[in-house]
């Protein structure tokens, strides 16, 4: 069996579908699962908490219920933590292959709308999108109206980027 010239020249020459960026998570076969397992232990997590009742956390947010911030706290001072270590170790992540290093965004005004909407959504429904998928899990099937205005949401966020782009694209530069 003889291969064309062509296909052999191909074959050597790396092309955009065969370099795999650090991005594309497939360096191990453990990423999937594992991400899966994190989500998992996340979610069991925040049960046990009660931060996944959306009445435990607007008593927080309305200063009244100040349980959360220790539990909020601790995790934040494990991650810190863990973060701090991995980044002066120098390594990279083992299933990812990146280095553990700081992603430095700027504040615009996307940022601050979409923080915004986050943060109305949050205080109107008690609850943000991760705690949202495990009070599911808790049960608590009226979630599902906030978790349909959260796929609607990201919808909308998508498009309207799309729109966005597409205008800037047809508009003459200045």
């Amino acid at each position: 069996m003889s291969t064309s010239t062509a296909d052999s020249n191909t074959a050597s020459t790396p092309t955009a579908t065969s370099t795999k960026a650090p991005e594309d998570h497939d360096q191990s076969p453990w990423f999937l699962p594992l991400v899966f397992l994190g989500g998992f232990i996340f979610g069991v997590g925040l049960a046990l908490s009660q931060m996944a009742r959306p009445e435990i956390v607007l008593s927080f947010l309305q200063f009244t219920d100040f349980g959360l911030i220790f539990v909020m706290g601790g995790a934040a001072a494990v991650v810190s933590g863990i973060f701090f270590v991995a980044s002066a170790s120098g390594r990279s992540a083992p299933l990812s292959g990146r280095r553990y290093t700081r992603r430095l965004k700027s504040m615009d005004k996307d940022v601050m709308v979409g923080g915004s909407i986050f943060g109305i959504g949050w205080g109107l429904s008690g609850i943000c999108p991760g705690a949202a998928y495990a009070s599911l899990g808790i049960g608590n099937i009226v979630i599902l109206y906030g978790v349909a205005g959260m796929f609607v949401g990201a919808y909308l966020q998508g498009y309207l980027r799309e729109v966005r782009a597409r205008t800037a694209a047809t508009q003459p530069a200045d």
